[in-house]
């Protein structure tokens, strides 16, 4: 099985994360969307990462990818079947793909992808205009319900939980340290999130390679 994308996306290291937790093998193929590639456009019509391919079968957006797997390998799944745990999941889910990452996003490209991989000066100004007011409320938001110990549905680790803390290893690269003082469930949450065997190689590696092209 093939994984088309490079983990320092929220979304692919998601799924990343994902199969980690599950033991499913997957193989990493790092594309560059704006190269022309037939394997990766199959997989992916509109050039978005993650893809996936999976023998003949082709499939690309994190969610999708993952709601398969779950389906294929269903034993020890990470989406609970219990209606509130389901539903409280795909939440977490949706809020870290479209609220959480968007946000981190803005801080990412500009700072980091467009001049360093672009050649292209980044818009400094809307980066720090996320850091500085879109920001503050999600933590504040998360730091509201995340556990003084554990996950954030149940007793279990779910795909809430990888959702959730992925976009926050972008935030380490940026350097955008979570005030421990003002967030300190949060701080405690994310530092057990990032330390499981499902995340900590990204960090490392992804903090190495950034290192390169500083």
């Amino acid at each position: 099985m093939i994984i088309y994308g490079t983990s320092l996306s929220f979304f692919v290291r998601k799924v990343l994360a994902y199969a980690a937790e599950r033991g499913i093998e997957v193989e990493t193929r790092i594309v560059n969307p704006r190269v022309p590639d037939p394997e990766f456009a199959e997989a992916s019509p509109l050039r978005k990462i993650p893809a996936m391919r999976d023998g003949n079968y082709c499939l690309s957006d994190s969610s999708a990818i993952i709601h398969y797997l779950e389906a294929k390998y269903p034993e020890g799944a990470l989406i609970p079947a219990e209606p509130e745990a389901r539903g409280r999941t795909i939440w977490f889910e949706e809020f870290a793909d479209t609220v959480l990452s968007p946000c981190c996003a803005k801080m990412f490209f500009n700072r980091i992808v467009a001049p360093r991989f672009m050649g292209q000066d980044g818009d400094l100004a809307a980066a720090d205009l996320a850091e500085q007011t879109e920001l503050p409320p999600m933590l504040a938001y998360l730091e509201s319900i995340v556990p003084e110990q554990g996950f954030l549905v149940g007793s279990e680790l779910t795909l809430a939980d990888l959702a959730v803390a992925s976009p926050f290893v972008n935030f380490i690269h940026l350097g955008v340290a979570i005030d421990a003082n003002r967030y300190p469930r949060l701080t405690s949450y994310i530092g057990r999130m990032l330390a499981r065997p499902s995340f900590a190689p990204f960090v490392e590696s992804e903090s190495q390679f950034l290192r390169k092209f500083a």
